[in-house]
């Protein structure tokens, strides 16, 4: 794979266990992405981008009320000197206005500043003047766990409930091209579920042997898929060959697709808090990037995902 003069994606491995950092130090090489901030008035989300800022990851276009702004960045002692303020006098017309400026190729990623989700998201699909393609949007969650030897994307768990097959088709759509912005050119995608047989009782079984087929006749494209899996023969190959599955995925997953938001959720903050996971997040199947963080997210998961929103953008630029 050819890789575009400006773009962080690398074939290089990352470090073990500091695979994040590693993708954080690809895109400060690549240079920042201009990025429509919405809504960032309070602490949080103003520092956050100020921080993402001042490490060379993003150019931000702070867009909201002016006045609400400036008072956020007085209180943390925050000059805004070098920054671009587009004000606006709410938050639903901040995203509708950072939207537009996506549309105009003014900026290249979004950032959700302090607005719910739901907010932000319902501007981006607007029919006409949002950021819809034809795939639905979903969230791709990058961890790099300890004891596992690559990082592990999970989909989705922060924005389709209960999906069906055909979201799901688009859920693993949007994960395998994430992957491919990183430098994985064909990743391995495990369909999880409670077993690893098809079951008619279990829906999540049957969508599993239905997008191994679609993947089969090319409806899904650029990954290797196989399931339904369970999560131990799908992180484990030892566990695979004890219970006799053969398959190219197990114990070398690189994307988990869980049955609904609630089991990926689950999987997601088990990994964090049980297992000392670092993790980073996106949504992705809009025209850009959006960068999700919670407003409990440290640090390093933000600038990470300013980082993987650079390498989305590098390498839609190189035409991959």
């Amino acid at each position: 794979m050819s890789i575009a003069a400006d773009s962080p994606v690398t074939t290089e491995t990352p470090p073990m266990h500091d695979q994040l950092e590693f993708y954080i130090e690809q895109a400060r090489k690549a240079g920042p992405i201009r990025t429509a901030v919405v809504h960032p008035v309070d602490h949080n989300s103003l520092l956050g981008a100020i921080e993402a800022a001042e490490q060379g990851l993003i150019e931000p276009l702070l867009v909201g009320p002016e006045h609400k702004i400036r008072a956020a960045a007085e209180a943390e002692n925050i000059d805004l000197t070098p920054y671009q303020i587009i004000s606006t006098e709410h938050s639903h017309e901040a995203a509708e206005r950072a939207c537009e400026l996506i549309r105009k190729a003014e900026a290249e990623a979004l950032m959700k500043g302090s607005l719910g989700t739901s907010e932000l998201l319902s501007a981006v699909i607007h029919k006409t003047k949002g950021i819809r393609t034809e795939r639905r949007l979903s969230h791709v969650f990058v961890f790099d766990v300890p004891n596992y030897h690559k990082p592990l994307v999970i989909t989705d768990a922060a924005i389709n409930v209960a999906p069906d097959l055909a979201l799901k088709r688009d859920i693993v759509q949007n994960a395998i091209e994430f992957c491919q912005s990183l430098g994985n050119n064909q990743p391995k995608v495990a369909i999880l579920a409670a077993v690893e047989k098809v079951k008619p009782s279990m829906q999540s079984t049957i969508d599993a042997a239905a997008l191994c087929k679609m993947a089969d006749r090319e409806q899904i494209t650029g990954g290797i898929i196989d399931g339904p899996l369970a999560f131990d023969n799908a992180i484990s190959l030892q566990a695979a060959i004890d219970k006799h599955i053969k398959s190219p995925v197990s114990g070398d997953a690189d994307i988990l697709l869980a049955p609904d938001l609630e089991a990926a959720n689950m999987i997601a903050k088990q990994l964090i808090y049980l297992a000392d996971a670092k993790s980073a997040g996106l949504a992705v199947g809009a025209r850009v990037p959006i960068i999700l963080t919670s407003r409990a997210e440290g640090t390093l998961g933000r600038l990470a995902s300013c980082a993987l929103a650079s390498h989305m953008v590098k390498h839609a630029k190189g035409g991959k």
